[in-house]
């Protein structure tokens, strides 16, 4: 069908010098984080071994990363937008793996209360915006309303021209008050995503990751294009660009969103001070009280030991 392909295309926005999209050997639009003459690395699958052991470095990076937020008291946000099964979720899994949660943490708001849809659109967003120090994961963030909500109807034409307008400004806001906001598009093939789906539905331990409006957005493919084609247009703008990448081999797009958001912040390996673990101090007479008197959880593992 028309469309066909990661997310039938993809043109990156018209606005400011260097920001525009540009289209890779593979025919298809928008900035890629990967390899940018090749997108998905020739549709070949990353080995194992080669990715654990790069996923291991990158990880011990952004930790690097971390403890620099926390040094600098600098702020970060990173928002992760695709289509359904497009990998967002097990790459922000390995992305906050090793990470301290009080330092960085995973925001992935429910469908908006009754309260919450009289505010302003931005409001129940911007309350869990970072504060110095930290740095906050938007497992979908404020594009909804350029995404499912447009095209499943949930807004109306006026509100959905207001995102419009309004997203633009109040990213420049965010960014001119000293946020590092990065944005990542993760972009996956109409087939890939129907195995995706056909996985989850046939695996009992992952099958609550899907709802009707998942397997609804299969019919919805080209609205879906279309809107994210129009989003980029008046979203991706020189102060906050989208970044796309291409996730049909999910080890790979994994490697490549990291790797790239760690080259986009001037990090520093911060000093920490030495720790030395002291010796354990002679006794003074405590006595444990008696396991009998205290409720101990049923000992299930030992019936899993041989005998």
């Amino acid at each position: 069908m028309a469309g066909s392909g990661a997310d039938g295309g993809g043109k990156g926005g018209g606005t400011g010098a260097g920001t525009g999209a540009r289209k890779g050997k593979d025919g298809r639009d928008g900035r890629h984080a990967n390899d940018p003459e090749t997108g998905a690395g020739g549709g070949k699958r990353l080995k194992r071994s080669l990715y654990e052991t790069e996923l291991r470095r990158l990880q011990a990076e952004l930790v690097k990363l971390q403890e620099w937020v926390r040094a600098e008291r600098t702020r970060i946000v990173v928002v992760f937008e695709g289509r359904d099964a497009a990998g967002k979720g097990s790459t922000i899994k390995r992305v906050t793996e090793f990470l301290n949660p009080r330092i960085a943490r995973i925001v992935a708001l429910p469908a908006p209360t009754e309260r919450e849809q009289t505010e302003w659109y931005f409001q129940r967003y911007i309350e869990h915006l970072p504060a110095a120090g930290q740095i906050v994961l938007f497992d979908r963030s404020w594009y909804n309303r350029a995404g499912v909500e447009r095209v499943m109807g949930f807004c109306t034409k006026e509100e959905y021209g207001r995102f419009l307008h309004q997203c633009p400004l109040l990213e420049r806001m965010l960014v001119e008050d000293g946020i590092l906001l990065r944005k990542y598009w993760f972009s996956v093939s109409d087939e890939e995503q129907q195995l995706r789906f056909r996985s989850r539905l046939e695996d009992p331990m992952r099958r609550w990751k899907l709802s009707p409006m998942d397997l609804d957005s299969i019919s919805r493919w080209e609205d879906y294009s279309r809107s994210k084609d129009e989003m980029f247009v008046h979203t991706d703008i020189p102060e906050a660009p989208w970044y796309v990448v291409e996730s049909d081999d999910k080890r790979s797009a994994r490697i490549n969103m990291i790797a790239h958001l760690l080259s986009t912040i001037p990090y520093q390996d911060v000093q920490r001070l030495p720790l030395v673990l002291p010796p354990r101090p002679p006794s003074k007479g405590y006595v444990r009280m008696p396991k009998g008197m205290q409720t101990h959880v049923p000992d299930h593992a030992a019936g899993l030991r041989p005998d």
